[in-house]
């Protein structure tokens, strides 16, 4: 697989953030892998931690050519000048939202196990569609995706298609034919050396 082929990396931020140690190292990780788009994924509800982190991370991303999204606070994209919106529900309401933001605002549509979210998605508009957790977890519902859909997805659907949640050098092998981006966060930030981890996981994409 040639390496225009090669799913892309989509990277997300740990949920928990230190402003003043954490935009070095994405910077540093941003200098070393190509990235594809970044997403600000904080478990935060206080606004101005979170007004203060896209501050410092659209920067960071902005000055490298990245497109910045964040998680579920689709009020924040325009006042914040980032690229878009990953949304959590299945897009619930994303039509509304195409509107309200603009045909050039990236629409992400987080849809879990369920083909049927992803299609509705679609359909609303997605820009992409994400599907996880790639691993089994005691966490949630405990159910994960069945590659089959990623598979069927990639073959039959235009929308691009994300992998997400538990992903390993192994399950990286064996989806890379079947998704357009691997989105990558907590399998690397809990590591010693999170770039060093993200690396392993980029070049499991050759197989």
């Amino acid at each position: 697989m040639s390496t225009e082929d090669l799913p892309q990396i989509y990277l997300v931020t740990p949920s928990v953030i230190d402003l003043d140690f954490y935009p070095d190292q994405l910077a540093r990780v941003l200098d070393s892998v190509e990235i594809a788009c970044l997403r600000l994924g904080l478990a935060s509800s206080d606004e101005d931690h979170i007004s203060r982190a896209a501050d410092a991370l659209r920067d960071i991303a902005h000055a490298r050519d990245i497109m910045l999204v964040i998680e579920r606070h689709a009020l924040l994209v325009e006042r914040l000048g980032l690229d878009g919106v990953h949304l959590m529900d299945g897009g619930r309401n994303l039509r509304q939202l195409r509107k309200d933001l603009g045909e050039d605002a990236i629409l992400g549509a987080y849809c879990n196990t369920s083909r049927h979210d992803g299609l509705t998605a679609g359909e609303a508009g997605a820009d992409y569609v994400s599907f996880g957790p790639v691993a089994a977890s005691a966490l949630g519902d405990g159910v994960q995706v069945d590659p089959e859909l990623l598979s069927w997805w990639s073959e039959m659907i235009e929308v691009p298609v994300v992998a997400e949640g538990g992903l390993t050098a192994d399950s990286i092998r064996s989806l890379s034919n079947k998704v357009d981006f691997f989105a990558i966060g907590s399998e690397i930030w809990t590591q010693d050396d999170p770039l060093a981890q993200l690396q392993i996981l980029a070049a499991a994409r050759n197989g």
